[in-house]
């Protein structure tokens, strides 16, 4: 069983910048691929970035250019660099585990609050 650990959300000003960090433990096997989702108020989870065990990146549009994800050493924590935040990227940003076809896992969620 892998358990995921996030830190990092809070209020920050429209420009601003904010970086949130997701370690997992526990049965971590390496070849995972790990990412962040989202939830806006209302809104159904969306993806927002992931990584790969082998350092292959994906993001969504809306985040392109703005946003970072990396792996730390050791590689079972995850690192989401947000910067240029806007009033949208407001959400509720959840860490997921991957590996092959089993479920995924979830964080508990932190939460990103951008103001105007």
């Amino acid at each position: 069983q892998v358990q995921l650990a996030e830190s990092g959300g809070g209020l920050v000003q429209a420009g601003g910048s904010l970086r949130l960090s997701c370690a997992a433990s526990g049965s971590i096997n390496i070849v995972n691929v790990m990412g962040w989702y989202r939830q806006p108020p209302g809104k159904q989870r969306e993806l927002v970035a992931t990584i790969s065990w082998n350092n292959v990146k994906v993001y969504a549009d809306s985040v392109k250019g703005r946003f970072t994800i990396s792996r730390g050493n050791p590689k079972n924590t995850v690192y989401l660099q947000m910067n240029s935040l806007e009033l949208e990227d407001t959400a509720v940003y959840y860490c997921n585990y991957r590996l092959g076809t089993s479920p995924p896992t979830w964080g508990q969620g932190t939460q990103v609050t951008v103001s105007s």
